[in-house]
């Protein structure tokens, strides 16, 4: 009899393992030394007060853009002049790591690696956004037996060359894949390598993970 196929649990990082930046601007505030209520952006929790996160989730503008433009704009109000999205996230979130990842994935990681089931995080810009020191200071991802960043690769999300790279690194087939992303680009560009999905919804996460420990059969 052969041996069962062994299952992957593959996370985005940003907003499926981390909290977004939306839920976290009294955070960001107190880093910065802004008043409360400074930050009023709320992406996908208010889209409809966000005419910049609307016109990212119509491909008129890409998941980068929007970032710097939200970099650009809130060094302003610090009087400097950001140019990276880097300096906004490690400035805004300071040194406590733990203060901004999401309970449900540190759950959902530890049952399935309990299961028996490979771990991967593929991200778009895993270090470009968190800067490499980020990693050092966050235990969870040694948990991980991959990690592909296309900060390095140079090859983003829904590219179907980034989950042929992650599969490939995990030794898994597509079809023993579980992928969980906030993006439906990057959703749809699992779904047609045939790899079985989760859109993360970043307002109801324990659901979304729920349904992703659900699919390993865990």
């Amino acid at each position: 009899m052969s041996e069962p196929a062994t299952k992957a649990l593959v996370l985005d990082f940003g907003g499926v393992i981390s909290r977004t930046l939306f839920e976290t601007h009294d955070l960001s505030e107190a880093a910065l030394g802004l008043p409360p209520g400074t930050l009023t952006w709320r992406g996908p929790f208010e889209p409809e007060t966000d005419a910049l996160w609307q016109a990212m989730q119509a491909d008129h503008i890409t998941e980068r853009e929007y970032w710097m433009a939200r970099t650009q704009s809130v060094g302003r109000l610090v009087g400097e002049e950001w140019t990276d999205m880097q300096t906004f996230v490690q400035r805004a979130r300071g040194a406590d790591v733990a203060a901004v990842i999401r309970p449900e994935a540190i759950d959902a990681v530890h049952r399935a690696k309990a299961a028996g089931c490979k771990l991967a995080v593929l991200s778009n810009e895993l270090d470009l956004f968190y800067g490499a020191s980020f990693r050092e200071r966050l235990p969870l991802l040694e948990l991980f037996d991959v990690i592909i960043d296309a900060t390095y690769t140079g090859i983003l999300k829904p590219d179907r060359r980034a989950y042929e790279m992650c599969s490939e690194a995990l030794g898994v087939s597509a079809g023993d894949c579980v992928f969980v992303d906030d993006q439906s680009r990057n959703v749809l560009g699992a779904i047609k390598l045939g790899w079985k999905t989760v859109q993360f919804d970043v307002t109801d996460p324990a659901t979304s993970y729920a349904r992703a420990l659900e699919l390993l059969g865990v």
